[in-house]
């Protein structure tokens, strides 16, 4: 019997534009010029155009370092934040350079599927319920190591900022459940993974996720993916690619992370 593989490739970053949906602190996101433009010039065949790209590193579809967020004044292992340690030019440690190439089992835990909705807004946060339930809706398991990436639906509305910011985000009982399953790294089709604005009540912090995730445990967050081909093919199992750049002490990085799939014909 003749056995041949093909892969399938998932693209899930979003498009890269001015007036994209942003944090409001990371406004305006991105711009870009043409620095240089083609224009004729007389006895030569080529031309050439080139640009600049201004963009804050936690807009779009992005990686969140361990040194984007710290407690207490402390990041992730304790490491107290200092003038040595945080400096004008960037971090000295855990910076976006110190993400190895991530290439790991992914799991899409489609949790808007689950409840049956189109989306799901805000005031209506993921509890690890849902995650819970989601996963054994679809017959997968979280195992140490994976990248888990959950949807909520709002991916569909990139282009429309207003409504992409509205999104609900995970609660943070969602966050410590991942944690507790040592994931490599946690990935959301809305703008900041927690929800905007909510305030956890045991701990007393707003995105409460990044707090867990990042500074507690080390694990990674990735924002602004686009879940919807993966969740409409319902492939909730696959291997998760992600290459952060090595801008050296940046507290986070743009990406383009894709999704692969192996069929057997």
């Amino acid at each position: 019997m003749d056995i041949s593989t093909s892969s399938h490739i998932y693209d899930l970053e979003q498009p890269r534009y001015f007036g994209a949906p942003v944090f409001p602190s990371h406004a305006p996101g991105l711009l870009y010029t043409l620095h240089r433009r083609h224009e004729q010039i007389e006895n030569e065949h080529r031309t050439s155009a080139s640009g600049f790209v201004y963009m804050a590193e936690h807009s779009g579809t992005h990686i969140d370092a361990l040194c984007h967020q710290a407690e207490e004044m402390h990041l992730y292992g304790g490491q107290a934040i200092n003038p040595t340690i945080q400096t004008s030019t960037g971090f000295t440690a855990l910076g976006v350079e110190t993400i190895a190439p991530i290439v790991a089992r992914g799991i899409l835990l489609d949790v808007a599927r689950y409840r049956n909705v189109e989306r799901i807004e805000a005031g209506n946060s993921m509890t690890r319920a849902d995650l819970e339930a989601a996963a054994q809706s679809e017959g997968v398991s979280i195992r140490e190591g994976d990248v888990v990436l959950a949807r909520t639906g709002s991916g569909a509305l990139w282009h429309d900022a207003a409504e992409y910011l509205r999104s609900g985000g995970m609660s943070a009982d969602a966050s410590t459940w991942l944690a507790e399953q040592r994931v490599l790294a946690v990935g959301a089709d809305n703008m900041t993974w927690d929800e905007i604005g909510v305030v956890d009540p045991d701990l007393r912090v707003s995105l409460p996720g990044h707090l867990i995730l990042l500074v507690r445990h080390g694990i990674y967050i990735i924002e602004n993916l686009y879940l919807e081909a993966l969740a409409r093919d319902r492939c909730y199992e696959f291997t998760f690619v992600c290459l952060p750049l090595k801008i050296q002490g940046a507290t986070g990085s743009p990406v383009r992370p894709i999704a692969v799939t192996m069929n057997l014909q």
